[in-house]
Parts: C-alpha cells; structure tokens; sequence
C-alpha cells in the first residue's frame, strides 16, 4: 500500500508550488507522520508542514435512456505539503 496515491496538478496548486507548497491525493488512512516521510523518501526534500483535507464523495445522477443511475463518487484524502525554503519538487522531469 502506497501512501502518496498522484500529486495534483490543478491551476489552484500550481499557484500554491511557487509558494513552496505541493498537494498529494493520498491515502485514506495515511496520516501526517506517514506523509511527511513518503514525500521526503521519494522526493528527497525536507517537509516543514502537512495539511491534510478529507473530502466526502458527491453524489451523482446519471439520466439514461431506459433508467435513472445514482451513485456516489470515491471518497478521498488531500494533503497540501510545504518544503522548507529554497527546495523544489518537479513532478514532470519524467516526461
């Protein structure tokens, strides 16, 4: 079980990478010591503060043509991480 799950890549976060902060969807369970040491180990960066922020699924309706399809959609954790000064991630030198 991994417990940085993606990193978000959202216009409201790339604002927030400039300030030295980063957002991480992790796992449900996961708490803040955890995610401090997965970030530094995969990382290699030094982990000053974790945020983390639970959101409930939403519900959603689908109207098709022979029913009505309701349901919710996946319940998750955010963490917004900040790095100590003058360190960076870059989540796209892969590419």
């Amino acid at each position: 079980m991994s417990v940085l799950k993606r990193p978000l890549v959202t216009e409201k976060v790339a604002a927030l990478n400039e300030k030295g902060k980063y957002g991480f969807i992790v796992d449900a369970n996961a708490n803040k010591i955890e995610i401090k040491k997965a970030v530094e180990k995969m990382y290699g960066v030094k982990v000053e503060t974790v945020r983390t922020i639970r959101y409930q699924g939403k519900a959603k309706t689908k109207y098709t043509s022979t029913k009505v399809i309701s349901g919710r959609t996946s319940t998750f954790k955010k963490a917004i991480v900040s790095v100590a000064e003058g360190e960076v991630i870059d989540f796209y030198s892969g590419i």
